[in-house]
């Protein structure tokens, strides 16, 4: 590989493709906080033009981490699609960007190749784009999934529910999303994130939203957002599970902080089918998993490798990619400044995240969110959720008055939901829109 370049007399030379690739990064604080980041914006530029001079072959050949010590650069290399990559084989990350660019390359070209781009190819493309590249490029992309409902279809934007509860109070939780539903969000997926990491407690959130939906016949699906052996254990105890949640990382380590790996995942996953057989329900697909990722989640757990946070964010949508997921999300902005500073890298991270994703073929959604001690406000939030929407992100959160009063930070509300439907002509998912029709829900008009 040459991974030297000149410019203005000043001759930059890299020790390998992670250096490349984490200094062709556009500015985080986390990239900082790691010592990876460009120093400055010359060597930045500098890192852009060597990277657009690598092939799709050449990032393929050098695994940012070894396979031999990384269980997911195993799984990347082992979905990688041979035939699909061999006409990409020999373009290199500039070519790359501008063929997807390009007017004539549909999202049907862009899907048919999916299985022939990992991870890191995805984001090194993605270092070369701008805001308005991300944008144009992923709204040529749609990745429709299945489960009670039909999410991703061009034209809908689902919005998932998340009616948390400081003392996971049951009833306070099916009021809120009763309140939610009532604007017509809710089609993505009904999501609690408990307070408590306790069976019993998830058990009851789980049974109390399938009798929500139940009760009034609403084509959607329920999630509790406990940890995977938890549902497990609630699942055992016969509750119903829709959705079985996991948030993942782009390294072995990083999830064995979160206490998973890849195995524990396809058994949960397996299981979960299992169950949906023997329920009596009325599934529209076999999608069962719902990923939640985010840029800085390796870093957090020291379990980044060197690697920069976008590359590592790109390997957690790998990871997550080979579980055939109903819903993805980024949760750009919840780690917190330390890993994006302020509006300007969370709205960039955003659009990386929600790019990305698409190109490797998943039904991404962007939790448009930032914590209280960000350099952020309400203004940069409407900024990115319109820019997603533009671009065709899947759904997004509907939170009450958009501050979470569990996690304490603050993401989208449900009026958010019916401004943006309205502004751009976006529609809920059609069987949960059907639903709303017949109920004669104001929110299923104004769309």
């Amino acid at each position: 590989m040459n991974l030297a370049t000149t410019i203005r007399g000043e001759r930059f030379t890299f020790a390998g493709l992670v250096e490349v690739l984490a200094k062709a990064n556009e500015e985080k604080s986390g990239d900082q906080l790691a010592g990876v980041a460009a120093r400055t914006e010359r060597e930045r530029v500098a890192a852009k033009i060597v990277l657009s001079e690598l092939t799709l072959g050449e990032m393929v050949d050098n695994p940012v981490i070894d396979p031999d010590r990384d269980e997911v650069s195993r799984l990347i290399l082992d979905q990688l699609d041979d035939a699909a990559f061999r006409p990409l084989r020999g373009l290199t990350v500039g070519a790359f960007r501008e063929w997807i660019l390009d007017d004539a390359t549909t999202g049907e070209l862009l899907a048919a190749v999916r299985h022939g781009i990992t991870p890191e190819i995805a984001a090194a493309v993605a270092k070369l784009m701008s805001n308005k590249d991300l944008v144009i490029a992923a709204a040529k992309i749609r990745v429709v999934t299945r489960c009670r409902n039909t999410v991703g279809v061009r034209g809908v934007l689902g919005i998932r529910v998340q009616p948390n509860h400081p003392s996971d109070d049951l009833g306070g939780i099916l009021l809120s999303a009763a309140d939610g539903l009532t604007y017509g969000c809710g089609d993505a997926v009904i999501g609690v994130n408990p307070a408590t990491e306790s069976v019993d407690v998830v058990e009851n959130i789980l049974r109390g939203l399938d009798r929500l939906i139940d009760a009034f016949a609403i084509p959607t699906q329920a999630c509790c957002l406990a940890h995977i052996t938890t549902q497990l254990a609630c699942l055992e105890r016969g509750a119903p599970v829709d959705l079985l949640f996991q948030s993942v990382a782009g390294t072995e380590a990083a999830n064995r902080s979160f206490g998973v790996d890849l195995t524990l995942l396809r058994e949960g996953r397996e299981r979960v089918l299992e169950s949906h057989d023997r329920r009596d329900v009325a599934w529209v697909g076999r999608q069962a998993m719902y990923f939640e990722t985010g840029q800085g989640s390796a870093l957090s757990a020291a379990a980044h490798h060197g690697v920069d946070q976008l590359t590592l964010e790109a390997r957690a949508h790998g990871v997550a990619r080979a579980f055939d997921p109903f819903l993805v999300n980024s949760v750009v902005g919840f780690i917190g400044p330390e890993y994006l500073f302020d509006e300007r890298q969370i709205i960039r991270a955003g659009l990386e995240d929600h790019f990305v994703g698409k190109l490797l073929g998943l039904p991404m959604g962007v939790d448009v969110c930032y914590t209280n001690h960000a350099a952020a406000d309400q203004n940069s939030a409407d900024n990115l959720q319109l820019l997603l929407a533009a671009a065709g992100c899947n759904f997004f959160m509907g939170v009450p008055c958009s501050d979470d009063v569990m996690l304490n930070y603050q993401s989208t509300s449900y009026h958010d939901a019916v401004a943006v439907r309205s502004l751009l002509s976006l529609r809920p998912a059609p069987e949960f829109e059907a639903w709303l029709a017949a109920r004669g829900f104001g929110a299923a008009r104004a769309v």
